[in-house]
């Protein structure tokens, strides 16, 4: 654990180093960032305008929905794109050779080789519409810790899809419109669940765990939600980290590296 540790304070120390030579992409990605959720704040201020509300869901609460996707958001742009959709350029090239003769295991490699401090700024304006809410809610820090733990499930669960996508790369090397799909599919998690019909709530549940990304964080946060659901969370992102490990030993040994 400690050589891993060693590792990825080395991994992200070079990382920063090389992307504060661009320091205007900061603020790029802070003008992109307040774009994207000025546009999600009105599309939800459209709904609650005229007094209608998500069944069981006030304004504040939704609220809370909308920044904990808004820190998923982030938590993407900082940790996941920079390093899972470099698995395909690394097929394309052939150097996923040097990756795998490295004596770290690939996957750790591949997940947490870089970082990209552009999704700083949705992980701040998450937390700051979380905050604006719970003070509104009036929610304490034990509210927050609670939330914390199946949030933690969800960023597994988020990884662990996006991985497995991109380790499909070993035969499809084109799969930039799959993790679209993806990540399209994932933007229904800016409202609560029980905006969408029953069918979209049953396909936001069980087929895409959307619901499992946002609105079960945010139940936990504020009180409510079943224990049951939250077990069935801990035990998905459980199944589906395991399973992306399975998956990447499957998948590599199809790669027949660039020199075959």
């Amino acid at each position: 654990m400690q050589k891993y540790l060693k590792v990825l304070r080395l991994f992200w120390s070079t990382a920063i180093a090389s992307e504060m030579e661009y320091r205007v992409n900061f603020l790029l990605a802070t003008l992109s960032s307040l774009g994207n959720l000025a546009g999600s704040l009105f599309g939800l201020f459209l709904f609650y305008r005229t007094g209608y509300t998500f069944t069981g869901w006030s304004w504040e609460a939704a609220l809370v929905v909308l920044g904990i996707f808004t820190l998923l958001q982030g938590f993407s742009a900082t940790f996941l794109a920079p390093n899972l959709n470099r698995i395909v350029r690394h097929v394309q090239q052939g150097t996923l050779d040097f990756v795998l003769l490295k004596p770290i295991h690939s996957q750790f490699w591949l997940s947490t080789h870089t970082l990209s401090p552009w999704g700083l700024p949705d992980l701040i304006f998450g937390s700051a519409i979380i905050g604006y809410a719970g003070t509104k809610l009036g929610l304490g820090i034990s509210n927050y810790l609670v939330s914390a733990v199946p949030l933690f499930f969800g960023l597994v669960i988020l990884y662990s899809l996006w991985f497995i996508l991109g380790a499909t790369s070993i035969w499809f090397v084109k799969i930039y419109n799959v993790t679209e799909v993806l990540r399209g599919l994932l933007e229904a998690g800016r409202y609560p669940i029980a905006a969408y019909p029953t069918a979209y709530r049953f396909f936001f549940t069980f087929v895409v765990p959307v619901a499992f990304l946002t609105t079960l964080p945010a139940e936990a946060m504020l009180g409510g939600g079943q224990i049951n659901w939250y077990i069935g969370a801990a035990v998905l992102a459980l199944a589906l980290f395991l399973m992306s490990i399975w998956f990447w030993g499957f998948a590599l040994r199809f790669y027949t590296s660039a020199s075959s």
